[in-house]
């Protein structure tokens, strides 16, 4: 939080509770006593079939949404953390099943649901199963592609800004050579394959979404965050337990909140008995930038997705390439090619426009 400068933000604003935002995920522990201050019942939704059912308690079998809605909107109350938009709303839309897979029907189902409801943001950390990369020129990978990006483009007509991380793949999803995970259903099914830029990764290559890439804590590219000219728009805090490990950041890791029957290898409990863990990943990164654009929206109100993302691109941080090749010449792209940076200080393929910046974002009334 410190990082993106939300704890000055915050003296602006902390976010309206007229302003939801959905975050598409393995669901929701809005028992927690950092999530139920800001939960929303009425638009929160379990399309992890398909078919919208009620989100019931206990939902978050894996974790994994509970910590990134955290980021987003952990309340303001004396305990655990504090999100990036402590005061807007939570609605948990849950996708992912217990095996942390987000099949097409489910990721369509919680579009439409965003959209028809007008949320004003959802969060997406993941890519949409069972293939990291759909290839168009495949007639049924074309048609997950088409029919996903058709309930994304329903919900930014609506009005929702769709934020979306890049995956943790290493890769350049810009150049993409090879993909070893595809497709990862049913179990044991994945086989290496040659792909091109005909192949994109739902959601975060749908247009208008906004791509997050992930640093640590020493504002450098994290070791496993993918990256591309023209899908990364800006970069956020994901953690990097290798590279970025300092006093602020001890373990080089995010905490954030966490289901109480979860298992975590790096739980945390507040004296409250509240329950948090640490994680890294762009999953990670992409809820700061959401809680962002909640804060913006809460400034300056509702506005088309497109403005929003003009907001949190101009007015990021600027950071510059790294030298090349990365710091990190033993994990190399899934190709075997070094990772690589194109591109100047105002924008490139490892950080976008810059890293995301919470008071700035908040103190431009206006952008061009």
């Amino acid at each position: 939080m410190a990082q993106i400068r939300a704890p000055e933000a915050h003296t602006i604003t902390g976010g309206s509770p007229s302003v939801v935002v959905g975050d598409i995920d393995t669901g929701l522990d809005f028992t927690h006593p950092d999530i139920a201050p800001n939960y929303d019942a009425a638009n929160s939704i379990d399309c992890s079939s398909g078919a919208p059912t009620p989100l019931l308690p206990g939902n978050d079998e894996v974790g994994h949404g509970t910590h990134t809605a955290g980021t987003i909107a952990a309340a303001a109350n004396g305990i655990g953390i504090i999100g990036v938009a402590p005061n807007v709303k939570m609605a948990g839309i849950k996708a992912g099943d217990a095996n942390n897979l987000f099949f097409p029907e489910a990721v369509i189902c919680s579009f439409y649901w965003a959209g028809s409801h007008r949320l004003d943001v959802t969060n997406n950390s993941y890519f949409a199963d069972p293939w990291r990369l759909n290839c168009r020129n495949d007639a049924e990978q074309r048609a997950i592609w088409q029919a996903e990006r058709r309930a994304i483009r329903y919900a930014q007509s609506r009005g929702v800004t769709v934020v979306a991380s890049m995956g943790n793949e290493f890769d350049d999803l810009a150049h993409p050579a090879v993909d070893e995970s595809s497709p990862d259903f049913p179990p044991g099914s994945a086989d290496t394959r040659d792909v091109t830029n005909a192949c994109a990764t739902v959601p975060v290559e749908v247009p208008g979404v906004i791509g997050v890439a992930a640093d640590g804590n020493l504002r450098q590219k994290s070791l496993y965050s993918n990256y591309g000219v023209g899908i990364v728009q800006v970069v956020a805090p994901g953690g990097d337990s290798l590279f970025q490990v300092t006093a602020a950041a001890p373990n080089g890791r995010v905490l954030s909140t966490w289901p109480a029957n979860v298992p975590c290898a790096r739980k945390v409990v507040d004296p409250s008995g509240a329950t948090y863990c640490y994680l890294q990943g762009t999953s990670m990164a992409a809820p700061h930038v959401a809680g962002v654009a909640a804060l913006i929206i809460s400034r300056f109100g509702k506005m088309s997705p497109g403005r929003v993302q003009a907001y949190v691109t101009q007015t990021a941080d600027p950071l510059p390439c790294p030298p090349n090749p990365f710091l990190f010449p033993d994990w190399p792209r899934p190709s075997g090619d070094p990772q690589t940076c194109e591109g100047g200080t105002g924008y490139n393929a490892f950080y976008g426009h810059g890293e995301v910046d919470a008071l700035n974002a908040v103190l431009h009334a206006s952008v061009p």
